[in-house]
């Protein structure tokens, strides 16, 4: 696609922004977007018009004064002139692992990305031009064009209301299809920085290579950069976590053909007693012979370890990010970047249009309309937690409603006809394919619901509106998800009783662990979410824009009209219809990639001891990922409107708070879900030689099947037995000594106690730790912090310098100016007090002309 067709037709003016509406429209719609338009043009903006289509398109240009003053305006910082090279600061940390990746050719190619000079930025001043090269034609680029073309559309009025004001609202009542900024060029021009992108960044082939993190700021912005930028550092993180979890997976397959409990549960003749009431028969212990081996890769004792390498992988990881997002933001002229001095919604404007009561902005100095607490604010976040409340209890009872299909299936009859153990994976599969679908319907419903409850709490800036919003879902989908993958973990067959009595909800028995322990169900439980729920954003994410741009080709005509003539013909083939055929670009589109990597890291991190593969599946899946957000964003969608943020917003405190919830999930895992501390505490209190050979026996209690309550014992059995075994440590029927048959043994109080002092002391531990790297490591690397430090100073010195030179020419300036009207006045005087008529006068010559006239 040639330049010129990115250009106004007749100038050589570059197309900001474009509008985009039907030609047979309503007329009420046309007389507002002529206002608009007139509005428009007032502020400065150039227009042209394009109607040789059915969907007619108006072409935007900001011509350069208009920059300067909604550059200053938008506090926007920009590069000064400055004679002395700045370099960026060098962490250590970084320089040494980017020597070592130099070896594995990761590096980007400079002929098609060049290296970005690092400049000095200062806010953008008219009263201080010197300081800037205004007159260079590359000096306001893309992104600040298209950012102060945005600005101005989204505040400009349409109508007499003060709330008929913004492009958003025109495009809501339909009175202009879409507005959006031009992609820089076609997918195949070999020069466009878009072909570029696609061919050496949006390609799966290339996911060794870094990231061109600065072209992809210049060409998205900072918004999209940063996104970008957090996703490749935390795939980088991701790669010792995983290389550890696949070496824990070795370690149990080297070790499940010895490990003794596998062992006696394979060999030892033991009956179990019933899963369910009547129906249900005895079963041998031994039928879970393979289910007993797949639990060993993650009951070892190399989860142990690996749950505590994650929880000092995540404090590390995130103490890294704070670093290298220090650096990312400065390079980026986003330091000292502050919320306030983010214009506010054009939304919050509209509807606070009529608000008596104001404020000034002490940091913009502006004055602005400021929000009641006690009238709006209070009730908004009283309705947004009621609402939220709800939903949570909606998302628990879905759990509650999984739970009761597996315990119905378990009384099935026909269940058990077949005496093969494939039964112990069909039902948690089953039931956690139901639990996904679940949990995606949910998501749909409740994502719309946050959003109108965040429209009423009146965010004051667009990153306070993201962030409320994030916080909102990402609360709901910690419950949606999650719900179900902890009560596996910690409820279930915690508290089921024993045969002679056990604990009923409805009438029905509660699940109850395999002899093995829940550990394997909850492994399958997070492999289908986890892994399900990424395969079908993947597919949803690349299928939905394919098919709307093909649904939008083919159904929305915006192709040439019958009558058109050769000339319009090739007026037709231009960016801005290519790109009105794309799909939008919503505000929540980086919103949904967040909440999916943040979500992930939910799995990877509090789940990490049940499912050692998840930080590999999250490896792969995440370049994978990458590449294919880029591709989507760069194909499929129109180009965004560049937005300023000084990090990744609320995500980075909610995955704080994940790596300490990690902390006490992991903690109680090892103690409660696997045999870990049981095991210990029977080498050391009960075993007579030290080991765990025994154990199995040791967990198992003894039941007599005589005790069985009225109508719960088997009918028909096959097994003629008088004791039944079950997974509970209780006294057998049996007992002597005073004691009391099926209650609770000391031995029992010891490995709980052993279990809250095993929690107690991993979290003591870990805190410890997380203390020791905080103080260790801090934000912001010394040596950037003193390269802030000198560029601050070399700002003013420069700015000093220049107001010296100023200040020396003006009294020079002046003094001229005196001494020339000290003559003139002198001249009037000789020649006859001419002073009103002569004072208008250029020189002397020129008052003795007029003189000589009169």
């Amino acid at each position: 696609m040639d330049k010129q067709w990115r250009n106004f037709t007749h100038s050589d003016h570059c197309v900001d922004f474009v509008l985009a509406y039907d030609k047979d429209d309503k007329p009420e719609h046309a007389e507002k977007r002529k206002e608009f338009e007139k509005n428009l043009e007032a502020v400065g903006l150039i227009l042209e018009k394009e109607e040789s289509q059915r969907i007619h398109f108006v072409k935007i240009h900001v011509p350069r004064e208009v920059l300067c003053q909604y550059a200053e305006i938008l506090k926007l910082r920009l590069p000064i002139r400055y004679d002395e090279p700045m370099s960026e600061s060098s962490n250590v940390f970084y320089s040494t692992i980017n020597k070592v990746l130099d070896c594995l050719n990761v590096r980007l190619d400079p002929q098609i990305f060049p290296p970005k000079q690092y400049k000095l930025t200062a806010e953008f001043n008219r009263e201080k031009n010197y300081l800037f090269d205004v007159d260079s034609p590359d000096f306001f680029n893309e992104a600040v064009r298209i950012t102060v073309a945005s600005y101005i559309l989204e505040r400009e009025k349409f109508g007499n209301d003060d709330q008929d004001k913004g492009i958003h609202r025109l495009i809501s009542e339909d009175v202009y299809k879409a507005a959006y900024p031009l992609h820089d060029g076609d997918l195949h021009e070999s020069d466009s920085k878009r072909s570029l992108l696609l061919h050496h960044w949006a390609q799966i082939s290339k996911w060794v290579k870094y990231q061109p993190i600065d072209d992809i700021k210049e060409y998205f912005g900072v918004k999209f950069a940063l996104y970008f930028t957090w996703l490749g550092f935390y795939t980088h993180m991701l790669i010792p976590a995983a290389l550890v979890g696949v070496l824990c997976l070795i370690y149990a397959a080297t070790t499940v053909n010895s490990d003794a409990l596998c062992d006696d549960i394979c060999n030892l003749d033991i009956v179990m007693c019933p899963r369910c009431d009547k129906v249900c028969d005895y079963w041998k212990l031994s039928d879970g012979c393979m289910y007993s081996r797949i639990q060993h890769f993650v009951d070892n004792p190399a989860t142990i370890f690996f749950a505590i390498f994650m929880s000092f992988w995540s404090i590390l990881y995130l103490e890294l990010w704070k670093r290298y997002s220090a650096e990312i933001t400065h390079r980026w002229g986003l330091t000292g970047f502050d919320l306030e001095a983010e214009p506010p919604r054009p939304e919050y404007l509209i509807r606070l249009a009529d608000a008596k009561k104001r404020k000034l902005n002490v940091i913009t100095n502006l004055d602005e309309p400021a929000v009641s607490f006690w009238k709006v604010r209070l009730p908004s976040l009283i309705l947004s937690f009621a609402v939220a409340l709800m939903w949570v209890f909606i998302a628990l009872s879905v759990v509650f409603g999984v739970v009761m299909y597996r315990m119905s299936l378990i009384t099935s009859e026909v269940l058990y006809d077949d005496k093969t153990s494939y039964r112990i994976y069909v039902l948690p599969i089953t039931a956690a394919i139901i639990n996904l679908v679940c949990i995606n319907i949910l998501n749909i419903v409740y994502r719309k619901l946050a959003t109108w409850l965040t429209e009423m709490e009146l965010q004051r800036t667009q990153t306070e509106y993201d962030d409320s919003l994030a916080l909102k879902i990402y609360m709901f989908q910690f419950v949606n998800y999650y719900s179900s993958i902890f009560y596996i973990a910690f409820l279930k067959g915690q508290f089921i009783g024993y045969p002679a009595k056990y604990n009923r909800v409805f009438g029905v028995r509660q699940e109850e662990c395999n002899p093995g322990g829940c550990l394997m169900e909850l492994t399958i439980q997070l492999a289908i979410i986890m892994v399900g729920n990424q395969a079908l954003n993947a597919v949803i994410e690349i299928g939905v824009p394919v098919l709307l741009k093909i649904y939008t080709s083919a159904r929305i005509t915006v192709g040439i009209k019958k009558e058109s003539t050769q000339e319009e013909v090739i007026i037709s083939c231009n960016q801005w219809t290519e790109d009105y055929k794309l799909s939008d670009m919503q505000s929540l589109n980086l919103f949904s990639e967040y909440l999916e990597m943040v979500l992930q890291y939910g799995f990877v991190t509090i789940f990490v001891t049940a499912f050692p593969l998840a930080p590999l599946f999250a490896l792969i899946n995440n370049i994978l990922e990458m590449r294919l957000d880029a591709k989507k964003f760069i194909k499929y969608y129109r180009r965004p409107v560049p937005q300023r943020v000084k990090d990744i917003g609320v995500w980075y405190p909610i995955m704080a708070i994940i790596g300490r919830i990690s902390v006490v999930s992991n903690a109680f895992i090892i103690a409660f879900s696997s045999h870990f501390i049981p095991k210990l505490v029977y080498m050391m209190e009960v075993s007579p030689d030290g080991t765990d050979d025994g154990f199995l026996e040791f967990s198992l209690a003894y039941f007599d099947v005589h005790d069985f309550a009225q109508g719960t014992a088997p009918q028909n059995s096959t097994y003629d037995v008088s004791f039944c075994r079950y997974a509970e440590y209780r006294n057998p029927p049996n007992v002597t000594g005073g004691l009391v048959k099926y209650k609770r043994p000391l031995i029992y109080w010891h490995i709980l106690a052993a279990r809250l002092a095993f929690v107690v002391a991993y979290q003591n531990v870990v805190s410890f730790v997380v203390t020791a790297v905080e103080w260790t490591i801090p934000d912001v690397p010394r040596k950037l912090n003193d390269q802030i430090k000198r560029e601050a100073y070399k700002t003013n010195e420069t700015i000093i310098k220049h107001e010296r030179e100023r200040a020396r020419l003006r009294p020079r300036r002046n003094k001229n100016r005196d001494s020339i009207l000290s003559r003139e006045t002198m001249y009037y005087d000789a020649n006859g007090g001419f002073h009103s008529d002569l004072a208008n006068t250029s020189s002397p010559q020129a008052a003795q002309h007029d003189v000589g006239n009169s």
